[in-house]
């Protein structure tokens, strides 16, 4: 894959309009494409993945482990475990390829050396996460008198 085509799929994904477009060439040098075929598994539920995935091409589904509606996932530059660019957690779903799919893996120490490099970068990576995670929040606001403490 060309450079500057993986710097256009990554322009593509919202989590890296946070980068100009130098700093999406040197996370490009540093991404692989990968390839995945039908039903097969990107990564499992407790996995700790090295990087996030920006869907190029084909449908993903996420599921839980524990059941519940899985989550379908397509179009070119939807960001897969995008909080795996920042911190070494094990996933809480597995992400299998519906169809055959194909990827751009953006490695974690790629976005970590970029972000350490350009301290604006890492000031706009934690706003737009913590943005993400207060619409998360406020999404689950409403439910809070119906979960009981036992089903956390």
């Amino acid at each position: 894959m060309q450079l500057d085509d993986a710097a256009t799929i990554l322009a593509h994904a919202e989590f890296f309009e946070i980068c100009d477009h130098d700093q999406r060439r040197l996370l490009a040098f540093a991404s692989e494409r990968r390839r995945f075929d039908a039903n097969a598994v990107v990564y499992k539920a407790g996995d700790v993945p090295d990087g996030a995935h920006v869907l190029i091409s084909g449908h993903l589904r996420s599921a839980s482990e524990e059941g519940g509606k899985p989550h379908d996932l397509s179009g070119e530059g939807t960001l897969v475990g995008a909080m795996a660019l920042v911190i070494a957690k094990p996933r809480p779903v597995t992400i299998t390829a519906l169809v055959a799919s194909e990827t751009l893996f953006v490695p974690r120490h790629a976005f970590l050396k970029l972000a350490t490099q350009y301290p604006d970068l890492a000031a706009r990576a934690a706003d737009h996460i913590r943005r993400e995670l207060t619409g998360y929040l406020g999404a689950l606001a409403p439910l809070k008198g119906r979960i009981r403490k036992d089903q956390i």
